[in-house]
């Protein structure tokens, strides 16, 4: 398909990716700031939980990221409707904006409400920075390299994650757990809120141009819906667009298990705060880089069968994690589980937007955001549970079957596509 040019008062709106290469590039990099000011807890948050405030109860330990899943979650879901409402660059700033305090609650926190406080805040920060960007995105390049699009901005993001992870693990190791890694988070988020007043462009304007030329994918999925009937659509009742909203569920879940309580593991296991580091790292960073590859995949293969062979791959690296002992055995582990999720993440954003019309594709962006995101909540609620109960592989051994599991209803339910539009 070519770059579709769509009349828009003195000049032309064109949607595609060379087009509009200078923008999306900034929002790239934008992502890979968002993702960073996540990264900044990836690996010192669980043992600033046992080695400062003295929890002994995972289920307490990861109240962080329950509290930051659950205002997430909620956050996406408004997200979708504010930018359809005011534009798509206000959310992005109010985001940035609504970070600002993260870093100082993370530095002089003095009890553990104060931490859970402050993953309140980031997950409200996430819910409209990373969900604005998602969309802003795919206004930007169309219908013909959405998948391209969604791996760029997952592999920016989760790339961001695991650089600051990985360097955050080094200023902990040299400097302490508090402040320096929170110091660069707050770099971050300064940065992030500079690039998105000063550079940033609207991209409203060229959803409603996709619009006037979609081709709606079912009679069930046309422009004019209610926000109730988005959500029940992309829920529960459309076979593609529920599947995907379950298995983002089932991803962030572990990928929750994986934040709270494999730094943990890998420390009562002797491992150094550096080599933990490595493997919180080694995780999102494979995840983001092989998202270059799947994205573009998912755009000429379809989206189903990566997504269900994604949740199985991500089943053997976390049962391989809860069967292993070493660093060696867990590096391998942690590249699994990074290829899985890469098969994944990019694909299920992917096929929103192959169903969802431009005139409510943000909204269902934030429906599925919703669901992936309370992932996090109910991945710490039940692996705490479970391992405060049981240990923690039996934790990890209960989420893999839960992810393998989530595959299987993919394979079934989704509809399968030789090209996805």
């Amino acid at each position: 398909m070519a770059d579709l040019k769509i009349p828009a008062g003195r000049g032309a709106i064109v949607l595609g990716l060379h087009q509009n290469l200078a923008q999306f590039m900034l929002l790239v990099a934008v992502n890979a700031l968002v993702g960073g000011t996540l990264g900044q807890e990836r690996t010192v948050l669980p043992l600033l939980a046992s080695d400062v405030f003295h929890l002994d109860k995972y289920t307490s330990a990861l109240t962080y990221i329950l509290a930051f899943g659950l205002a997430k979650a909620a956050t996406n879901y408004f997200a979708g409707t504010l930018s359809d409402r005011f534009g798509r660059k206000p959310v992005l700033v109010a985001g940035w904006l609504i970070a600002l305090p993260v870093p100082l609650l993370l530095i002089f926190g003095t009890s553990w409400s104060w931490i859970v406080a402050a993953n309140v805040i980031l997950g409200m920060s996430q819910g409209l920075t990373w969900s604005t960007t998602v969309v802003m995105k795919m206004d930007l390049v169309g219908p013909n390299r959405r998948g391209l699009a969604m791996g760029f901005n997952e592999a920016a993001g989760y790339l961001g994650v695991a650089g600051t992870a990985l360097f955050t693990g080094y200023l902990a190791g040299s400097y302490g757990l508090r402040p320096a890694p929170f110091l660069l988070g707050a770099a971050y988020i300064a940065l992030g809120l500079g690039l998105s007043l000063l550079a940033v462009k609207e991209t409203h304007h060229h959803a409603k141009s996709e619009a006037a030329n979609h081709v709606d994918a079912h009679s069930s999925a046309g422009a004019a819906l209610s926000t109730r009937e988005i959500f029940t659509l992309t829920s529960f009742r459309d076979r593609s667009l529920s599947s995907v909203s379950q298995a983002g569920l089932v991803n962030n879940l572990n990928d929750g298990l994986a934040w709270g309580l494999f730094p943990v593991l890998f420390a009562g296991a002797g491992l150094s705060i550096e080599r933990i580091g490595i493997l919180a790292a080694v995780y999102p960073a494979v995840w983001g880089a092989v998202q270059l590859l799947t994205g573009a995949a998912s755009d000429r293969l379809g989206r189903k069968w990566l997504i269900a062979g994604g949740m199985f791959v991500q089943a053997v690296g976390l049962a391989v994690v809860a069967a292993g002992r070493g660093f060696e055995i867990w590096l391998l582990a942690a590249v699994l589980l990074g290829v899985g999720t890469a098969m994944v993440y990019p694909t299920l954003l992917a096929a929103i937007g192959d169903v969802a019309h431009p005139q409510w594709r943000a909204r269902s962006v934030g429906i599925y955001r919703l669901w992936r995101d309370g992932g996090f909540a109910v991945g710490a609620l039940l692996s705490g549970l479970l391992a405060d109960a049981y240990g923690i592989p039996v934790a990890i051994f209960v989420v893999a079957g839960l992810t393998a599991a989530s595959g299987l209803v993919v394979a079934v339910r989704m509809r399968g596509t030789d090209h996805p539009a």
